[in-house]
């Protein structure tokens, strides 16, 4: 057993908490990084909103890449799974609180 798959075999729910811990860990260095590109689009979007964003971000890039991890399979489950799409829905929600559009 490798390394990487002693970490991923600790899971919440039937999801490794490892790849959350990485995600959003990954996020959180390079918030400052993101927050001062969208600043170039006029977009503010604070360091913090970024950690709301981790979550519907990974589900876009995961159906982009055609990765369908089963988080990603759970999201897209038309009858089921309505508590992880709260979730999904309401980090979107307070991402997007604090996004403010920069007036030149």
């Amino acid at each position: 057993m490798t390394t990487i798959e002693l970490l991923r075999q600790y899971r919440l729910g039937g999801y490794a908490i490892f790849d959350f811990a990485i995600s959003y860990l990954g996020i959180w260095l390079l918030s400052p990084l993101l927050t001062r590109l969208f600043k170039k689009i006029r977009l503010d979007i604070p360091k913090i909103n970024w950690l709301f964003f981790v979550l519907p971000l990974a589900i876009i890039v995961h159906i982009l890449v055609g990765n369908f991890t089963p988080f990603t399979k759970n999201f897209l489950d038309l009858n089921g799974h309505y508590i992880l799409k709260l979730v999904v829905l309401i980090s979107l929600v307070l991402g997007f609180r604090g996004v403010k559009i920069i007036k030149k």
